[in-house]
Order: structure tokens, then C-alpha cells, then sequence
């Protein structure tokens, strides 16, 4: 792996969005998907990405990969902001790879696993295409790699086809993966392997990634920070330890509760995240157990909750500081605002 200091210092995150804002028009109504987002990825970080469908993860994901042109903000990769161009893009991502969830429909039924391992290095035009393949395999944990050349996917069991899909974007040696729910789709018994994988990337090859999910416990077991999104924005991040075992907002004490050594979790009334509804003050308070339960008012802020919107949170990256965008947990516990 390379350092990819690209003249910046070694504070300087490898992956950012700074105010990031990202809409569409959604049957007529502005869809505010991702509404002013700070987040960083440090260089041999991991970094969970929580929250439930329709918070605006993915496209978050899909605008760090250059996928989706935000509306305003913009990303970073290596101190520099992205640029759009098309030869731009196309060295970006080699730098920055997407893993899905799905390895299945990744993959082409057709094609050998040497040729969806060579795919990336042929469209960048990279030189020991045979090299790359089967160094990505070993790297990937598909030892002997000369053994599954030419499988196709079909052959493979789930965590095999996985690992197929993550030696696809080692092939390109790239600085950041980006893992959209990277083991949603496997066994309890695999998921495990997996993830242990993309540890030791981070610890062997310098990899950063940011890894998309909706479950706490997978953050838990994998990443060295947490941001949880809301309805288009970061309504708490820091190191993962201090997020999951003392969650300030009530949204994240709501999402660990469901967890099964959790002693009563929470339920959540109200509808789920529209971001053409964006509601005023704290955006989750229509749906806040601690507002709906009178101890918001009791602290003095429930009309704050109500009206008066909240603070951008910084990205903070690898400064060991945890933030929460909350009225309640800012009175209440101001050293975490």
C-alpha cells in the first residue's frame, strides 16, 4: 500500500464530506436525502456508518463515491476536493471501491472469478494483470488462489463470493473501501469471517473503509468510530466504544435497544424518515421517546425540541471527542455537545 500522503500530514483525513447536501425531486417535493453532513474517514480507520433505511446512508455512500454530484458541500479524498471530470473520476475510484451487499448480483454468472478479479485492472489499464488477480484473491482469503480462477460464482458459497467481490476492489490497491452492508446477506457463522477480513486489511495493507449498516452490533464488532444518521443528517458520532456504551441521543439509545442483551428495548411511534417532511426544530423529535415521556420538559428544552433546529455536527476525525445533536443531551450533559 502506498502512504497516500499526497503532500498532506498524516491528520489530514483520507476521505470527507464537509457540508455536504444532496436532494432530488421526488414526485414533485425537494428530497433533502443528505442535509448538511461533516464526516471523516482517517487513514487506517474504520468508520460505521448506522442507521435505519431511509436515513440517507447510502446516498451518502453513493455522493463519498462520486456517484451522486452533491447539491452543495463538497468531498474530499486526500486533502483535495473531488473533482468531476471524467479522467478525474476514473482515478478516484480506483482510490476509493464499493463493496455491496449482495455478492450475487455483483458478479456476473458468466464470467470466472479470474475475469470479475481482472475487470478493475483492465478498464484502469494496469500492468500483471495475473499478479494482481491472484495476490487480491490471497489477500481476500481465497487460499490457494489458483484454485478458484476459474470458478464461477455459482460454484462458491456466499462468504466465498464476498470475498471474490472484496479481492475485486483489492486488485486496484485502493486507499478507502466503502462497504454497503458488507454481510448483510451472509450466515450468522460467516459474517464473522468477513468482518475479521476487513480488520486485517486495515492492520496489513493500511486500509481505511467506511462501512454502511443498520446494526449497532456489527459497529460494535468492527469499527474504531460511529456516526448515526438521521432523516439526512449525523445526529451522533465519536469513538465507538463511548457512542455505544453511553449513547446521548435518544435515536441511538433507541437503535441499541433492539440489540438482544439490551434489557427493554424502545419503540419508536410517529412515521419513518421522509426526507421531502423534514419536520422544524430537532428532526427526530415527532418520533423522541425522551420528549413523548415529559423528561425533555422537565429539563426545559421541549420547546427548543419543537422549534429551534440544531448545529451541523463537526467531523471530528480521530480526536476521541463524541457529539451529539441534541437539545435534551445538551442540557443534561453538556461535556458531550
Amino acid at each position: 500500500m502506498n502512504g497516500r500522503s499526497g503532500g498532506t500530514d498524516a491528520e489530514t483525513p483520507l476521505l470527507e464530506a464537509r457540508d455536504l447536501h444532496v436532494e432530488f425531486n421526488a414526485r414533485g417535493r425537494r428530497a433533502r436525502a443528505v442535509d448538511g453532513v461533516n464526516l471523516a474517514v482517517g487513514r487506517r480507520e474504520i468508520v460505521a456508518l448506522v442507521g435505519e433505511s431511509g436515513c440517507g446512508k447510502t446516498t451518502l455512500a453513493r455522493t463519498l463515491l462520486g456517484l451522486e454530484r452533491p447539491t452543495s458541500g463538497e468531498v474530499r479524498y486526500d486533502g483535495a476536493p473531488l473533482n468531476y471530470s471524467s479522467r478525474a473520476l476514473k482515478a478516484y475510484r480506483r482510490e476509493v471501491q464499493l463493496v455491496l451487499q449482495d455478492p450475487m448480483g455483483s458478479l456476473n454468472p458468466r464470467h470466472t472469478v479470474y475475469e470479475a478479479v481482472a475487470e478493475g485492472p483492465r478498464i484502469h489499464g494496469m500492468a500483471d494483470e495475473h499478479e494482481r488477480v491472484v495476490s487480491a484473491l490471497s489477500r481476500a482469503g481465497l487460499r490457494p488462489p489458483e484454485r478458484f480462477l476459474q470458478s464461477y460464482p455459482h460454484e462458491l458459497s456466499g462468504g466465498q463470493r464476498q470475498r471474490v467481490v472484496i479481492a475485486g476492489a483489492l486488485a486496484l490497491d485502493p486507499g478507502v473501501l466503502i462497504a454497503d452492508e458488507p454481510v448483510a446477506s451472509l450466515d450468522a457463522s460467516v459474517r464473522g469471517e468477513i468482518l475479521a477480513l476487513l480488520l486485517r486489511l486495515r492492520d496489513e495493507l493500511g486500509l481505511s473503509a467506511l462501512v454502511v449498516t443498520h446494526d449497532l452490533g456489527l459497529a460494535w464488532n468492527i469499527a474504531d468510530r460511529v456516526a448515526v444518521m438521521y432523516l439526512g443528517r449525523i445526529v451522533e458520532a465519536g469513538p465507538v466504544e463511548q457512542i455505544l456504551t453511553s449513547p446521548s441521543h435518544p435515536y441511538t439509545q433507541a437503535l441499541l435497544s433492539v440489540l438482544p442483551e439490551s434489557p427493554e428495548p424502545v419503540v419508536l411511534g410517529g412515521e419513518p424518515p421522509d426526507p421531502t417532511r423534514i419536520p422544524g426544530g430537532c428532526r427526530f423529535h415527532p418520533r423522541c421517546q425522551v420528549l413523548a415521556s415529559g423528561a425533555a420538559a422537565e429539563a426545559g428544552v421541549d420547546g427548543r425540541c419543537r422549534s429551534q433546529l440544531l448545529d451541523i455536527l463537526p467531523a471530528a476525525p480521530s480526536s476521541g471527542e463524541a457529539h451529539v445533536a441534541c437539545h435534551y443531551a445538551e442540557a443534561t450533559t453538556p461535556a458531550r455537545s
